[in-house]
C-alpha cells in the first residue's frame, strides 16, 4: 500500500493508493470546509440532494440502473465532522478492470459517473429540483430529530457541546431542524456553487491501478476541467485547535426516561505542544492502556472487577487532542463508577502500569495499523486523516513511532491530563 499525491489544480488533489489485494477500485471525493453554524445544515443536505439525480442521470432510479450496468457498482455519500472541518463525502466502488472482459474501461466509467453525481447536478431553471429538496429536507429533519433516540450517541454529543460551547466543534454534523425552513432549491444551489468553487477537494482512488492512466482520466474529465483553482481553506487538525482549559470541572446532569445511565467524561491534554507530532503517539499509547482495549485499565477495573459498567471505553479524538471516557452504568452506581475511573487516571499519573501493559498496548496498536490495508475505505480514511493533519506517516513509520514511546513519556502525558467536563444522563 503506497500513496501518490498529485495536484490537479490549486486546492484540488488526487490521491492514488496502489493496492493489489482487492478485486475492486474505491473512488472517493471529499469536499472539506471549516465548520461554522451558518453552513452546517446546508452541508449535510447537499450530498442527499446530489444523489437524487444529475444532468445525465436525472433520477435516483437512473443512477441505480447505471450502477447496475457497471457490474453492480456501489455508491454512497454522507457527511462527517473531522476536527473543526465539515467533510462532504462521496464513494463509488466497482470491479477492477482486471476482472472483467469488456473492452470499455470500468474504472474510467466509474470515475466519470462519480464526478457526474458530485459536479453535474440536475437543475431546473438554474436551481435544484424543488421536489428533491423538499423530500431530502424531510429526511434530514428525521435524522436530526432522531439523535435523541440513541442515548450513547446523544450523551457524547451533549458532552462535546458542553466542552466546546459556542465553538465550531460543538456543532452537530447533521445540522439543525430550524435551519431547514430557510433552505430552498434556489439558495441551496447558490450555496452549492460556492462550495464547489471554493472548497478543498480531495479525490482518492484505491486499487490495482496504473497511476498515469488514472491521472489522465481525472485530468481529462469535463467536470474536473470546469473547476477553478481555489485556496481550499481548512483547519489543520491539532495544530490549529483551540485551547479549552478551564479552572474547574464542568459537571452536567441531564434527566431523561432511560433505564441505563450514560457517563461521559471529557479530558483535556494540557501543556503539550499540539504541533509536536511525537505527542500524538504518546497520547495514543496512553489512551490504549487507559481504556481502548479489553486489556485496558478501565475495562479491567470498572467493568470486570467492580462490575460497575455494562460498557466502558476511552477514545482519543486526535483532531482535537482530547479524550472521552464513556461508560454505561446503573444510575445508582454513578459515584462509585466515577471514583474508580478517577483512580485509573491517578494510577496512570503515578506510573502504576507495567511493562506488560505497555507491550500489550503496543501489540494492540500494531494489529490495528496492520489492518489498515485490509479495507479500502479504512486506508482512504487513514490517508485523508493525514491530509487534514498535515502529518504524513506510512503505516511502517507509524508503527516505528509507537515502538519508540517509553513509560516515562506516557507518565508525562498522564500528568498533563485533566478532567474538563463530566456529563451524566440519568432518569
Amino acid at each position: 500500500m503506497q500513496e501518490k499525491i498529485i495536484e490537479i489544480k490549486k486546492g484540488i488533489k488526487l490521491h492514488l493508493i496502489k493496492n493489489d489485494k482487492f478485486k475492486t477500485n474505491l473512488i472517493s471525493v471529499f469536499i472539506t470546509r471549516p465548520l461554522n453554524r451558518e453552513e452546517v445544515t446546508k452541508n449535510a443536505l447537499i450530498p442527499a440532494v446530489l444523489r437524487r439525480g444529475t444532468e445525465n442521470l436525472k433520477t435516483q432510479e437512473d443512477i441505480n440502473k447505471q450502477l447496475e450496468n457497471m457490474y453492480g457498482s456501489n455508491f454512497n455519500c454522507g457527511i462527517e465532522k473531522t476536527g473543526d472541518n465539515h467533510v462532504i463525502k462521496f464513494y463509488l466502488e466497482s470491479l477492477n478492470d482486471n476482472f472483467i472482459s469488456d473492452t470499455e474501461s470500468l474504472v474510467q466509467n466509474s470515475i466519470n459517473t462519480l464526478f457526474d453525481i458530485v459536479f453535474n447536478p440536475l437543475l431546473i431553471e438554474n436551481k435544484f429540483n424543488t421536489e428533491y429538496i423538499d423530500g431530502e429536507k424531510n429526511n434530514l429533519k428525521q435524522i436530526i430529530d432522531a439523535k435523541i433516540d440513541n442515548k450513547n450517541l446523544y450523551s457524547l454529543i451533549r458532552c462535546t457541546e458542553e466542552m466546546y460551547k459556542d465553538k465550531p466543534y460543538s456543532l452537530y454534523k447533521y445540522g439543525y431542524s430550524e435551519d431547514l425552513e430557510k433552505i430552498d432549491a434556489k439558495n441551496l444551489y447558490e450555496y452549492y456553487t460556492k462550495v464547489i468553487n471554493e472548497s478543498k477537494i480531495d479525490i482518492f482512488i484505491s486499487g490495482d491501478l496504473d497511476s498515469n492512466q488514472i491521472e489522465n482520466i481525472v485530468r481529462e474529465n469535463m467536470n474536473i476541467k470546469k473547476l477553478n483553482d481555489r485556496e481550499g481553506k481548512f483547519i489543520v487538525n491539532i495544530q490549529d485547535s483551540e485551547n479549552i482549559n478551564n479552572d474547574k470541572v464542568n459537571e452536567v446532569e441531564e434527566k431523561m426516561d432511560v433505564t441505563q445511565g450514560k457517563l461521559v467524561i471529557g479530558l483535556n491534554i494540557n501543556n503539550v505542544r499540539k504541533d509536536d507530532k511525537n505527542t500524538m503517539f504518546r497520547v495514543i499509547l496512553y489512551n490504549t492502556i487507559l481504556g481502548d482495549s479489553a486489556n485496558s485499565k478501565l475495562f479491567q477495573n470498572v467493568r470486570e472487577k467492580a462490575h460497575l459498567a455494562y460498557t466502558t471505553r476511552s477514545t482519543y479524538i486526535r483532531p482535537k487532542n482530547i479524550i472521552f471516557v464513556r461508560a454505561g452504568i446503573e444510575i445508582d452506581n454513578y459515584q462509585k463508577a466515577l471514583d474508580i475511573i478517577k483512580e485509573q487516571l491517578e494510577d496512570m499519573k503515578n506510573g502504576n502500569f507495567t511493562d506488560d501493559e505497555i507491550n500489550n498496548a503496543k501489540n494492540y496498536l500494531y494489529s490495528s495499523i496492520n489492518s489498515i490495508e485490509e479495507e479500502q475505505d479504512t486506508e482512504i480514511t487513514y490517508y485523508f486523516g493525514q491530509e487534514l493533519s498535515q502529518a504524513f506517516y506510512s503505516p511502517e513509520e507509524y508503527k516505528k513511532n509507537i515502538e519508540l514511546v517509553n513509560k516515562e513519556q506516557i507518565i508525562n502525558i498522564a500528568n498533563n491530563i485533566s478532567i474538563n467536563t463530566i456529563y451524566f444522563l440519568k432518569k
